[in-house]
């Protein structure tokens, strides 16, 4: 019998699993990250730095109106995150067939 598949723990945490799928399609600021995962400052600069440090977000600050920071997944990030994905999938799959 397979074992269902080992998941990346940075990954595997509901806020920062929703963080990811935003940065996965497209860069966003701050503020807009903050405004539509619905949580606090601090709460999103944990994750933010929690993902900065496994080295899977890239950051620029910019001005448009004011400074603000933008985020995207790096290249590392964005290939950790697809095999997390994958192993979400697969385990998924692993658990209908069960």
């Amino acid at each position: 019998m397979k074992t269902p598949p080992e998941f990346d723990a940075i990954f595997h945490q509901p806020v920062r699993t929703r963080l990811c799928l935003l940065l996965h399609v497209k860069a966003h600021s701050f503020s807009e990250i903050k405004t539509k995962l619905k949580i606090t400052d601090g709460n999103l600069d944990a994750h933010l730095k929690k993902l900065s440090a496994a080295g899977y977000l890239h950051s620029e600050m910019v001005i448009k109106n004011r400074p603000q920071t933008i985020y995207e997944l790096s290249e590392t990030g964005t290939k950790a995150f697809g095999k997390y994905l994958a192993a979400l999938q697969k385990s998924l799959d692993f658990t209908a067939k069960s």
